[in-house]
C-alpha cells in the first residue's frame, strides 16, 4: 500500500479522509490524488481516453475492463460482460467483429478491420482463465461457469471417472495419437491441431489403445527407475540436483525435506511412572486423611475444626485441579533444516507463509518509547524472509511521542537490521545486545566485525540520546497541542476524541537499508475513539489490529507480543512455522505458545516473576492433552481460528456393511432401519456443522446465490450474514474466506487506505460477533484465558514450544507493590469469567474441549476463591497459640502414621515434578511462597472487586504511592510504595509473630508437659510466617542495609524475654508475699 510516506487519518463515521504529509512542505490533500481504476482481469491500470476520461468498456456496470482485455473479449471470448453479461459494444478505435452489423453509431474506417494494430493482447490460455470471475454487490470475487455453449463441441467431455449414462460413448476421454497435439477445453479453437482425436471406447480392452502392452510396462520400468536415481542424488547432494526431480510431486516422502516438521518427546517413564504412582497413593491417602479428620471432632474447640475441614477440603479439590492436567506431560523438538529444505528452495523465491506481528502500547510515559523501539527493533531484524513480515504497532492512547518515536526507530533500522544479519548476533534488541556481559568476539571470524560493532554502538547511542530528547519534550504538552512538522495539529491530541490513523513507515516507496536490501514492513496504527463507544482495552486494541491488517497484508499467521518483550531467538518465527507448516499435524493448530522469559531480574528471584513453575511443568502437562493455555504474549496465532471457525475434523473411513447375508435377513433388515436413522442423524449434523462452520460454505452459498434464479435479494442474504458476523467492510469479509492470506491484485490504495480506516473506527464492532465469537474475546480484562479457551471449544489445539535459546524476554515488575498489582489484575480477569456465561464450569460442553483440559481451565477460574480459606487456615495458627485450643485431638499412633504418610507424599510429588520438569528447588520454593503471599492479598481483593464489578456495578481501584527509592543494579527491588494489598499478609504476620511469643511464654510458665502439644501448633505457626518471609523483607526494605533476618529475630526475641521478664522478676524477693498452707479443716 503506498502513502507516498503519509500520515493517513480519517473517520468512517464522519466521512472524513485526509492524507496529512510529514515532510517541509506540508499540506492537507484528498485521497483523490491516489485513486485509480484496475482491471479486474489482468490487474493492469486502465488507460484514459483521449478526452482524459477512464476508459469504460461496458457502458451498462461500468465493470473495469481495460482495453486490451475488452478487445480480446470481443474478439476470442463470449463477447460479454464478466459482470452484468450484457454484449459489449463497439467503441471507436476497436476493430470490427461478427454481431456489430447493426452498430453504425459512428464511422471508423481506420479501425474497422485492425485485428493486428494491437499488440497488448494477453495470453489466451491466461485470460480465459482470468475471465472465468465475477463480483457480487459487495465486491468479493467468485468463480462462474462458462457457457457451456461457447464449448468446441467437438471436444468430448470428461466424466470425472464415473460413466455418465446421458453422455455418447464416443465422447467419454479423449486419446490423442504420437506426435498429436493436446487438446485444451478452452472456448477457442486450435486451428494448428493437424491430427483429429481418436476416441476411445471404455467397453473395449485397454490394450488396445496401448495401455498394458509390454511398451507400457517398459516405460513404467524407466518412470520408476529415474524416480529413484532423483531421489538418490538428493540424498547425497542436498539442493545439487535437476529442479524438475526436486520439485516432481511423485518423489517418496522418505527424504529429508519432506519428513516431518517437528516431533514429541515424552517424558522418560522412569520418571513419569512414579510420579503417577505417587499421585494414586497420595489420593489414597487424602481418603484416609479425611476419614480421621471428621470422625475425631475437637469438642472443646469444634469451630476451629469445623473451620479447618471445610479449608483443608477446598485445598483438596483446588490440588485435583491443578494436578491432574499435568498426568501427560511431553516436549517438543523442532526440525529447522527440514522447515528450509521444504519452502525454501534455492533460486526460488521462499514460501515460507506470511506472518503480521502485532506490538501493542498505551502510554509511553509508563511504558517507555525506547523499550519499545527495542522490540520493533527485534522484529523488524528477525531472520524471516523480509517480505513475509510486517510489523503493526498500535498505539491506543494515539500519543505523538510513540509516532515520533517509531520514524526514528525506522530510520535506525536501515543501520540496524543489516549489521545484525550480516554478523547473525544474537539478540537483535539493540538495548539487551550491548548489555551482555559476554565475550561478543567468541565464534566472530570477520576482521571488520569489531570496527562496525563499535560504529554501530555510537549509532545506537546518538539514537537513544535522540529518543531521550524526544521523551524530554513530551513531559510538557502545550497549550494548543502538538503540531507535526509541516504545522498541522496532531490527530491525537484529544485522547478520548480523535480518528483513526495509519502510517506506514517502511515496506513502500522503495525505502531500503544502507546496503540496498529490503525492509520489513511497519505500519503505526491508531484506531479512532470518540465519546460513547465502548473501547474494551487492550482487546479492542487487538481487534483493530486484526482488521487493519487483514485489510492491508492479510498474512494467513499472526504473532502478538507485548511493547516490552522483544524477540530473544531470531528463529523464533521458524520455530512456530514448523508447527503451523506441518501437513501432517499442522491444520489442527490454532496457536503456537512460547514460554515468558524475564530480563533484570535478581538472582534470588524473590517474588517470583519467573514463575518457572507454570511455565516449565503445568505448560508442558497441557500440552499433552489439548495444548497450552494463551498466557497473553509471545504467542503465534491462525487468522482463521481467531475468526472464529471450528477446527477441521478428520474424515473417518465407512464403516463396514454386511453384504455377505441374505436380504431377508432381520439382521441386515434392522440394519437397513438403522441405516434410515443413522442418515437422518447424519443428515442433522451435517446441517449442525454447515451452520457452525461458516468458512467452509460461505463461498459457496453466495456462488449458489449469484448463480441461482437471478433474485437479488437471495444473492445477497449470505453476504449480509457475513456482514453481520465480520462487520461491512466487504474487503475485510473477503480476507476472511481466503485461508492462505493475500489480498486481492486489483485493489488499488484508495480502497486500501479507505476500507484500513473504516476498519478501526470506533463504531464499526456495533451489532457483530466481534469479542463475542471474533477475535480477543471482551468480558474480562484477561481476554487471553477466554481467547484461547474458545478456541479450545472450537475443537482447535495448541502447541508449547520450548526452543533452547528463548524465543522471547520481557520486563516483569520487581518490587513487591507492582507484582503484587499485577497479580491483583490477572486474578480480577478470573473472576470476571467465573462469573460470566464464559465460565469453563459450565460453558461449552459438547464441543471440541477435552475433560482435562477443562479442569485447567476451571483451575485457572477458580484459584482466587481460594483467597478465603487461605486466609482463615493462615489465622488459626495464631488463634491456637493465643486460645490455647488445638484444631486435632490427641492423636493417636495411627494418626501420625498418616499424618507422616501425607506430609510425606506431598514431599515426594514436589520432588518428582521438579525432576520431570528440570525446575530448581529454589524457584520451586519462591513459587510456593508466593502463591501464599498471593492468595492473601492480590486474591482476596480481586475476589472483592470483581463481585462488586459484576453484582453491584461498582469499580474500584487501588491506588500505589511512591514512598522511596535507593540506587544500585537492582534498586527497585528495594523500592517501597505503599498500597492497601499489604494489609492483610502485615497482619497475618504480625499475628502469628505474636502467637508464637505467647504460646512460648505460656510453655514456659505452664512447665515441661505443655510443650508437647506446643509443638504442633508452633510448626503451624511457623509454616506460616516461612511462606510471608519474602513478603516482610520486601515490606521492609533494606533499612539501611541491616539483614532483615536480624530485625525478624530481634523482634520475635524481644516478645519472647518481655513475657519472661513479666514472669521471672528478679528484683523481688522470694521470701517476701504470703505463705500458703494446706487448711485442716474437713469442710464435707
Amino acid at each position: 500500500m503506498d502513502t507516498n510516506g503519509r500520515l493517513v487519518a480519517g473517520s468512517h463515521n464522519r466521512n472524513e479522509f485526509v492524507v496529512i504529509n510529514a515532510d517541509e512542505i506540508g499540506k492537507v490533500t484528498s485521497v483523490k490524488e491516489l485513486s485509480g481504476q484496475r482491471c479486474q482481469i489482468c490487474g493492469d491500470e486502465i488507460e484514459f481516453t483521449v478526452n482524459g476520461d477512464p476508459f469504460v468498456a461496458c457502458n451498462e456496470c461500468a465493470f473495469p475492463v481495460c482495453r486490451a482485455c475488452y478487445e480480446y473479449e470481443r474478439r476470442e471470448g463470449n463477447q460479454a460482460c464478466p459482470q452484468c453479461k450484457t454484449r459489449y459494444k463497439r467503441i471507436k478505435g476497436s476493430p470490427r467483429v461478427d454481431g456489430d452489423e447493426d452498430e453504425d453509431e459512428f464511422d471508423d474506417l481506420d479501425h474497422e478491420f485492425d485485428y493486428d494494430g494491437n499488440d497488448n493482447y494477453p495470453d489466451p490460455a491466461v485470460a480465459s482463465s482470468r475471465f472465468n470471475i465475477s463480483r457480487t454487490a459487495s465486491g468479493i470475487t467468485i468463480p462462474v461457469e462458462k457457457d457451456p455453449s461457447v464449448v468446441n463441441s467437438d471436444i468430448p467431455l470428461l466424466t470425472y471417472g464415473e460413466e455418465d449414462h446421458t453422455i455418447a460413448a464416443d465422447k467419454h476421454a479423449l486419446i490423442i495419437p504420437p506426435g498429436g497435439k493436446r487438446v485444451y477445453g478452452v472456448p477457442f479453437n486450435d486451428s494448428s491441431m493437424n491430427l483429429p482425436p481418436r476416441p476411445m471406447d471404455p467397453k473395449k480392452d485397454l490394450a488396445v489403445y496401448g495401455y498394458g502392452s509390454v511398451a507400457w510396462k517398459e516405460r513404467m520400468e524407466e518412470w520408476k527407475r529415474k524416480q529413484q536415481e532423483k531421489l538418490q542424488g538428493f540424498k547425497h547432494q542436498g539442493l545439487n540436483v535437476d529442479a524438475d526431480g526436486f520439485d516432481d510431486p511423485d518423489l517418496p516422502k522418505t527424504d529429508e525435506g519432506r519428513q516431518p516438521l517437528s516431533r514429541k518427546i515424552p517424558i522418560p517413564s522412569s520418571k513419569i511412572n512414579p510420579y503417577r504412582m505417587i499421585i494414586l497413593l497420595r489420593l489414597a491417602i487424602l481418603g484416609l486423611f479425611f476419614h480421621y479428620r471428621i470422625l475425631h471432632p475437637v469438642h472443646d474447640a469444634y469451630g476451629l475444626w469445623l473451620t479447618s475441614i471445610i479449608c483443608e477440603i477446598w485445598f483438596a479439590v483446588s490440588w485435583i485441579f491443578d494436578q491432574f492436567p499435568k498426568w501427560f506431560p511431553i516436549e517438543r523438538e523442532t526440525y529447522l533444516d527440514r522447515l528450509s529444505l521444504r519452502y525454501e528452495k534455492e533460486g526460488k523465491p521462499s514460501e515460507l507463509a506470511a506472518i503480521d506481528i502485532f506490538v501493542s502500547t498505551v502510554d509511553p510515559m509508563k511504558e517507555p518509547p525506547l523499550i519499545t523501539a527495542n522490540t520493533v527493533l527485534s522484529i523488524l531484524a528477525v531472520d524471516y524472509p523480509v517480505d513475509k513480515v510486517a510489523c503493526f504497532v498500535s498505539d491506543d492512547g494515539a500519543a505523538m511521542l510513540t509516532f515520533e518515536a517509531l520514524s526514528e526507530t525506522s530510520e535506525f533500522a536501515r543501520k540496524w537490521v543489516p549489521f545484525c544479519k550480516k554478523y547473525s548476533i544474537e539478540p537483535r534488541a539493540p538495548e539487551w545486545y550491548f548489555a551482555q556481559k559476554v565475550d561478543y568476539l567468541k565464534n566472530k571470524v570477520e576482521p571488520r566485525f569489531v570496527k562496525e560493532r563499535r560504529a554501530m554502538k555510537r549509532e545506537y547511542d546518538e539514537f537513544k540520546v535522540r529518543i531521550n530528547a524526544l521523551v524530554s519534550v513530551a513531559q510538557k504538552v502545550p497549550e494548543d497541542g502538538w503540531t507535526m512538522q509541516d504545522g498541522t495539529p496532531w490527530p491525537g491530541n484529544n485522547v478520548r476524541d480523535h480518528p483513526g490513523m495509519i502510517q506506514v513507515f517502511l515496506g513502500q516507496n522503495g525505502i531500503q537499508d544502507i546496503e540496498g536490501n529490503e525492509l520489513p514492513r511497519l505500519i503505526y496504527v491508531s484506531r479512532e475513539k470518540r465519546p460513547g463507544h465502548e473501547h474494551h482495552k487492550k482487546a479492542g486494541a487487538m481487534n483493530a489490529l486484526i482488521r487493519v491488517s487483514a485489510v492491508i497484508t492479510n498474512a494467513p499467521y499472526l504473532l502478538n507480543v507485548d511493547c516490552d518483550h522483544y524477540i530473544n531467538n531470531s528463529k523464533a518465527l521458524r520455530e512456530s512455522m514448523c508447527f503451523m507448516m506441518d501437513p501432517q499435524s499442522g491444520k489442527k493448530v490454532s496457536y503456537v505458545q512460547f514460554p515468558q522469559r524475564f530480563d533484570g531480574i535478581d538472582r534470588h528471584d524473590r517474588y517470583s516473576n519467573r514463575n518457572v513453575v507454570f511455565f516449565d511443568i503445568n505448560m508442558k502437562g497441557l500440552d499433552g492433552i489439548q495444548g497450552p493455555i494463551y498466557v497473553g504474549t509471545g504467542c503465534v496465532f491462525r487468522r482463521q481460528a481467531l475468526y472464529g471457525y471450528d477446527a477441521p475434523k478428520k474424515v473417518k473411513p465407512p464403516g463396514k456393511t454386511c453384504n455377505c447375508w441374505p436380504k431377508w435377513c432381520c439382521c441386515c433388515c434392522g440394519s437397513r432401519k438403522k441405516n434410515k436413522k443413522g442418515k437422518s442423524k447424519e443428515s442433522k449434523k451435517k446441517t449442525k456443522s454447515r451452520e457452525s462452520s461458516p468458512q467452509i460454505h460461505a463461498l459457496e452459498n453466495i456462488e449458489e446465490g449469484v448463480e441461482g434464479n437471478g433474485n437479488e435479494k437471495s444473492s445477497l442474504m449470505p453476504q449480509v450474514k457475513l456482514e453481520k458476523k465480520f462487520g461491512q467492510s466487504p474487503v475485510f469479509v473477503a480476507s476472511t474466506l481466503l485461508d492462505q492470506g493475500g489480498i486481492p491484485q486489483e485493489a488499488t490504495s484508495a480502497s486500501l487506505l479507505k476500507e484500513a480506516i473504516h476498519v478501526i473506527s470506533c463504531g464499526y464492532e456495533d451489532k457483530t460477533d466481534w469479542g463475542k465469537e471474533i477475535g480477543w474475546i471482551y468480558g474480562s480484562v484477561t481476554e487471553d484465558i477466554l481467547t484461547g479457551f474458545k478456541m479450545h471449544c472450537h475443537g482447535w489445539r495448541s502447541v508449547y514450544c520450548m526452543p533452547k535459546r528463548p524465543a522471547f524476554k520481557g520486563s516483569a515488575p520487581i518490587n513487591l507493590s507492582d507484582r503484587l498489582h499485577q497479580v491483583l489484575r490477572w486474578a480480577l480477569g478470573s473472576v470476571e469469567i467465573f462469573l460470566s456465561r464464559h465460565c469453563p464450569i459450565w460453558y461449552g460442553y459438547g464441543c471440541g474441549l477435552k475433560r482435562l483440559e477443562r479442569f485447567s481451565y476451571i483451575n485457572s477460574v477458580v484459584y482466587p476463591l481460594t483467597s478465603l480459606p487461605l486466609i482463615v487456615y493462615c489465622t488459626l495458627p495464631a488463634i491456637c497459640l493465643l486460645t490455647g485450643k488445638f484444631i486435632v485431638p490427641e492423636i493417636s499412633n495411627y494418626a501420625s502414621l498418616v499424618f507422616m504418610a501425607l506430609f510425606l507424599s506431598i514431599a515426594v510429588t514436589s520432588i518428582l515434578e521438579m525432576q520431570w520438569g528440570g525446575v530448581g528447588i529454589d524457584d520451586w520454593w519462591r513459587n510456593e511462597q508466593f502463591w501464599v503471599i498471593g492468595g492473601v492479598s492480590a486474591h482476596f481483593f480481586a475476589l472483592i472487586q470483581g463481585l462488586l464489578k459484576v453484582l453491584a456495578g461498582v469499580n474500584t481501584n487501588f491506588t500505589v504511592t511512591s514512598k522511596a527509592a535507593d540506587d544500585g543494579e537492582f534498586s527497585e527491588l528495594y523500592l517501597f510504595k505503599w498500597t492497601s494489598l499489604l494489609i492483610p499478609p502485615l497482619t497475618l504476620m504480625i499475628l502469628n509473630i505474636i502467637g508464637v511469643a505467647v504460646g512460648v511464654s505460656d510453655a514456659i510458665n505452664n512447665g515441661y508437659e505443655s510443650w508437647g502439644p506446643l509443638f504442633g501448633k508452633l510448626f503451624f505457626a511457623i509454616w506460616v510466617i516461612l511462606h510471608l518471609y519474602p513478603f516482610l523483607k520486601g515490606f521492609m526494605g533494606r533499612q539501611d542495609r541491616i539483614p532483615t533476618i536480624l530485625i525478624v529475630w530481634s523482634i520475635l526475641l524481644a516478645s519472647i524475654f518481655s513475657l519472661l521478664w513479666v514472669r521471672v522478676n528478679p528484683f523481688l524477693s522470694r521470701g517476701d508475699g504470703v505463705v500458703l498452707e494446706i487448711c485442716g479443716l474437713n469442710c464435707e
